[in-house]
């Protein structure tokens, strides 16, 4: 993908954002209890903006719109405005999220799941939120770990179970838990709280909190505030847990 001067190209920019994420990542291993003071640069960078619009282009969910009706597979030749737009509404600190557009679908077990489908532009910020905060935040993970990490999977953590109960090893149970209505119910003020231990930049604290009020827009065409959880659907919503 080339979006134009002064965006760079899909592979400069991949390889500038691995290198960031690299040296974010050793430093937050490094110094288990550093605060990340000057994060927001990183979001407004052209190479981060760039990954993140081509993942959300290429996530399955590109056809889908927000409030806005604006799918991102629809916008095509438009990329580069787009993205100029995007980045100077960052930059001058008027970027706001919208509500996100409820969506209802059906599970397995027969009962529903809500999603909450965010506009282009707020998933391509959410996006790039998730490039610079993920590689801090995975320093802390613990290796037994496997839920919403890069690289990792369930089939992962069931292969683990299997090689933990295998004959050679002293393991007799597996324990299956489930938090009721987890992503519905998140304290926004606890979920703040252990993301400020680890970042210190006030505008990317403001984003993250603007994103998990931002509201919904239900199905039903009424307005809902969200002063707990987090929609299901969205990008930011993992790396956040």
């Amino acid at each position: 993908m080339n979006i134009g001067d002064p965006w760079p190209d899909l592979d400069e920019a991949e390889w500038r954002v691995l290198v960031m994420q690299r040296k974010l990542h050793q430093w937050a291993t490094s110094d288990p209890g550093r605060r990340f003071d000057d994060l927001f640069n990183l979001v407004c960078d052209p190479a981060f903006l760039v990954v993140a619009w081509d993942r959300v282009r290429a996530n399955k969910g590109a056809r889908s719109a927000g409030v806005d009706g604006v799918a991102p597979s629809s916008i095509v030749l438009g990329a580069g405005e787009f993205l100029d737009g995007l980045r100077e509404s960052l930059k001058a600190r008027r970027f706001s999220p919208s509500r996100v557009r409820e969506k209802v679908i059906p599970k397995a077990n027969g009962k529903l799941r809500r999603l909450g489908i965010p506009t282009a532009a707020d998933r391509v910020v959410q996006a790039c939120l998730k490039l610079v905060l993920e590689p801090i935040f995975e320093a802390d993970f613990k290796p037994c770990s496997y839920g919403f990490r890069p690289r990792r999977r369930s089939q992962d953590a069931i292969a683990e179970i299997h090689f933990l109960g295998s004959p050679a090893r002293n393991y007799e149970w597996v324990f299956e838990t489930d938090i009721k209505a987890c992503f519905d119910e998140i304290d926004h003020t606890a979920l703040m709280d252990r993301v400020r231990d680890r970042i210190g930049d006030k505008r990317i604290l403001h984003l993250v909190k603007a994103f998990l009020r931002a509201g919904i827009l239900g199905e039903d065409g009424l307005d809902r505030t969200t002063i707990t959880g987090t929609p299901q659907g969205g990008i930011l919503t993992p790396p956040t847990q």
